[in-house]
């Protein structure tokens, strides 16, 4: 009598037959073809566009190979069926032109208004280089976009009105280019946008106005042209964790962070603001807070020491805060409250952070301070850095760690104490918001 297979052959053999079948679909999908308009956008996208000297991006971008998606750098595709009467064929998902590599130069030239025929495009990125000339409005027909990264180059112009039909977009980095013109409304109205960097530009006009967004966490207009003030809490992203708007010129009270309670990083430096600072920012979760070279009053609320982590930082420098410091940024680990008109008595919560050296770096000089209650002889670790100079005291360490800026001078002259107490004795005191 025959024997039966024993399992071992039949799993042998089933094995085998996956294998042939797997082989055989690989086979016939290697040779599907890149659709005939994806083929000719890559082909003007070359063409635009040139090596730098000592940047080999476009050296495999050979178009007599039989299967450019898997040859031509930057280019990612997928199979589609559902635009080819003549059955399916690989389409241009993905397009990253140039490395990104620190040592590569990049790319010259211009962007082809021909990458708007990649209509199953989902990324396009640009890295740092040389491009120049208009962002193609045509781009904005690519609705399945999500993101769109063209940063470090030299792109003129507006930011295209037509990016506001990128309905899917969630990623939109147009920063350190040479773009002009004020921010298109409709960008602030895309559901899906999580990322918005448009810094280091020449764009101006009002900061947008974000209706009912729950999605976008991170803003970054700095150094640009932007003008006015921040929008009102009802306009403003209440999901915001980054936000940056430094080096612009805006002007006016910031109560519109108030509802901004996932913030954790807040850079509005160098603008004009003014007013109160909002007792809300003044929490750990808020990691890092930059507000100098503004003109905000009022004082540091009164308020026990926080929690601050590792690496945070609170910049309030060249302000015009008044009264006594309270406990609040006890703690901090790089703390600036230099040249404002804070006075009277540090809190002890100050000193004890210094010298377990929670606190690294601490700037009171160009105040009107009066003591800090530091015991004498007492030293302090060789990691932190303290300046206490032109106040309205001696302080008890000299001017070793104060940065140049700080001059030459242990203390104010007491005439300008005595005037500045005698005029803060008359003045009215602030409302706090």
């Amino acid at each position: 009598m025959a024997q039966s297979p024993s399992p071992f052959w039949l799993f042998i053999f089933f094995v085998l037959l996956l294998f042939h079948v797997f082989a055989s679909s690989s086979s016939s999908s290697f040779q599907l073809e890149l659709n005939g308009a994806d083929a000719a956008a890559l082909l003007a996208v070359k063409n635009s566009l040139t090596d730098l000297p000592g940047t080999h991006f476009f050296s495999t971008w050979d178009f007599a190979s039989p299967r450019p998606c898997s040859t031509f750098a930057g280019v990612t595709c997928s199979l589609s069926d559902s635009d080819s009467d003549s059955g399916p064929s690989l389409r241009v998902t993905s397009l990253v032109l140039g490395t990104g590599l620190s040592d590569s130069p990049g790319l010259a030239g211009s962007l082809s208004a021909s990458i708007s025929n990649l209509t199953h495009l989902t990324q396009l990125v640009l890295f740092a280089g040389l491009v120049t000339g208009p962002i193609p409005p045509l781009l904005g027909n690519l609705v399945d976009l999500r993101v769109v990264s063209l940063t470090n180059n030299r792109l003129t112009g507006p930011i295209p009105n037509s990016f506001s039909s990128l309905r899917n977009l969630h990623t939109l980095d147009l920063s350190f280019n040479q773009l002009s013109g004020a921010i298109p409304p409709g960008i602030a109205r895309l559901g899906q946008l999580k990322v918005l960097i448009l810094a280091s530009n020449m764009l101006s006009g009002e900061f947008p106005k974000f209706p009912e967004s729950e999605e976008l966490f991170h803003i970054d207009v700095k150094r640009n042209r932007l003008w006015g003030r921040l929008p009102s809490p009802a306009w403003m992203p209440v999901s915001l964790r980054y936000l940056s708007v430094s080096e612009n010129n805006m002007w006016g009270p910031i109560n519109g962070l108030e509802s901004l309670s996932e913030l954790v990083y807040l850079d509005l430096s160098m603008n004009k603001f003014s007013g109160p600072i909002p007792d809300s920012l003044f929490h750990s979760r808020l990691n890092s807070m930059l507000l100098q070279r503004n003109n905000f009053s009022g004082g540091v609320p009164t308020a026990s020491s926080t929690s601050y982590g590792h690496n945070s930082i609170v910049d309030l420098s060249h302000n015009s805060l008044t009264g006594q410091l309270s406990p609040v940024l006890a703690g901090v680990e790089t703390l600036f409250l230099n040249n404002n008109r804070l006075t009277g008595k540090v809190p002890d919560e100050y000193v004890n952070s210094i010298s377990n050296g929670e606190t690294k770096t601490l700037y009171l000089q160009h105040n009107y301070i009066s003591e800090f209650p530091m015991e004498s002889g007492m030293g302090l670790p060789e990691t932190v850095s303290l300046c206490l100079s032109y106040n309205c005291m001696v302080p008890p360490v000299g001017l070793a760690a104060c940065p140049a800026s700080a001059g030459g001078q242990l203390s104010r002259p007491a005439y300008q104490c005595s005037v500045y107490r005698n005029s803060t004795a008359r003045r009215p005191p602030l409302r706090r918001n």
